[in-house]
Parts: C-alpha cells; structure tokens; sequence
C-alpha cells in the first residue's frame, strides 16, 4: 500500500523576505486604492496572504477613529502598514508627506514616490535620488519606486535606499512586464532587495515576473480593478508562490528540437 505523504508547502522550499533586517512572510505587497468599499478591501487583503499594505498618506484621512477611513479597517497589529508617497510630484512634497506619517503613527518605512509626469506617472528619478538621500539621512527605511533603469536603481541604492521597486510597466496600466532583460539586470547588480512595482494585471504576469528573480511584488489596480478582487488577490498569492519556487527550480534548457521525455535504451526492435 502507498504511503500517504504530506504536501510540501512553499514556505518550506524557500527563505523569508528580508528587507533591512527585517523578515517578510509573504513576497506580495498590496495597496488600498480603489476598491469599491473597505469591505471589498479588507477581503482582497486577506485572500492575497500580503503582510506588508501600503497607504498613500497624501490621499486618505490619517485619522484612525474614522469608520469611513482605511486605516480604521486595517489593524496595525496584523499587517505592516507602508506609508506611500503616491502623488507628491517634488522631493521637497515627498519628504513633507513621509515626515507627517511617521508623526501620524506609521513607522519609519516608506514606500517613496516622486512622480515626473502627470500624463504617463513616470517617476522623476532624480528627486526620487534627492528625497531617498534626505529621508535615509532622518533614519527612513526607504523603498523606492523607480523606472527599470539600471544607474537609476543603482544610484537609489548609493543614496541609502533599503529596497529598489522598479516598474514592470506604468503604474494602473496592467500591461504586465514589459522589459524582463531590464528588471534581471537590476536584480543582477544591486545587493538590496529588488521588487516590482506597477503594471502587473493578472496571475500570469505576477508568475513571469517573479520567474525573473526578484524578491517580490507590490500591486494595487491589479486587484482592486478585478471583477473579483477577492478571486484575483488569491489568484495572484498562487501566481506569486508559482512563479518564486520556478525561479529557484530552474527551467530546463529551452531547445529548438524535440527530445523524447521517456528513455529509448532497452526497446526491442522489430
């Protein structure tokens, strides 16, 4: 008779996230814009396995009492709430915002913004340089989203960032990843966690952006926009366990001709 063995769990086939000595359970980060209620929300977080939500200070109440408000759905003691600095379009207005939710109650982790373009939301890689700089220097733990520009990345990390997030495409575009050689040659330089930030719509583009090697994803519209975010922020834990554990396995040699998967030796002929 077989014997019954138990399920190898993805936790057990790899290491935790670690960003800036600190341990991550989950490789998925997660926003709370856009959702149809906090309901709807708080439900989607959940299914997604994220620990680490992200909130845009810039662009919700910090008051926490309010019932109408994020954060009086989101219990600090069970998710690592990231203050965000979606919006601010100067280094000076980043600073500001980072300042004032880390007064509010946040902690000193920021996920640090500086958008160039009202149009496309491309980020000013040189304020995002100037606002790391300043925030890392007040003892921040800067996250910083980038383009995925190699001397960008590299010149966040000299300015004391703790982790790189560059984008897999435009932030809200839902394109998935549109330069795979690009986000590889970051992970490949940098020795600072590197996670991808913006662009990612579906399960499938969460799988083949992890295969790239990065330590992680962070997405928003990909869930909330969904015709079920609850289905799709499960959907996309799947995606991002597959797609980590495949990059660790190792996938075979891509060839050009067929090869049988079952040995021929020992066939008898005629």
């Amino acid at each position: 008779m077989a014997t019954q063995t138990t399920p190898i769990t993805a936790g057990e086939l790899d290491t935790r996230l670690t960003i800036a000595g600190r341990d991550f359970r989950s490789r998925l980060m997660v926003g709370t814009g856009k959702y149809a209620s906090n309901e709807q929300m708080v439900r989607a977080i959940e299914a997604s396995g994220a620990e680490v939500v992200t909130v845009a200070v810039r662009r919700v109440s910090l008051d926490r009492t309010k019932e109408e408000g994020v954060l009086y759905h989101l219990d600090p003691a069970h998710f690592f709430l990231l203050a965000n600095t979606a919006g601010c379009y100067t280094a000076d207005e980043a600073v500001r915002y980072a300042r004032l939710a880390r007064a509010a109650g946040f902690n000193e982790w920021v996920k640090l913004e500086v958008i160039g373009d009202q149009q496309t939301l491309l980020p000013d890689t040189a304020g995002l340089v100037e606002a790391t700089r300043a925030l890392a220097a007040e003892g921040f733990k800067v996250m910083a989203y980038t383009n995925d520009d190699l001397v960008s990345a590299l010149r966040l990390e000299d300015a004391g960032a703790v982790a790189v997030m560059p984008l897999a495409s435009p932030i809200g575009s839902g394109l998935g990843l549109l330069n795979p050689f690009a986000i590889r040659t970051i992970k490949h330089r940098l020795s600072v966690p590197v996670l991808v930030d913006a662009g990612v719509g579906t399960a499938s583009d969460a799988c083949v952006t992890m295969e790239q090697g990065v330590d992680g994803i962070l997405m928003n519209t990909a869930l909330a926009a969904a015709k079920d975010p609850v289905r799709m922020a499960t959907a996309m834990r799947l995606a991002v366990e597959a797609g980590r554990l495949a990059y660790l396995a190792g996938r075979m040699e891509r060839r050009e001709v067929a090869v049988p998967s079952s040995p021929l030796g020992g066939m008898l002929d005629g």
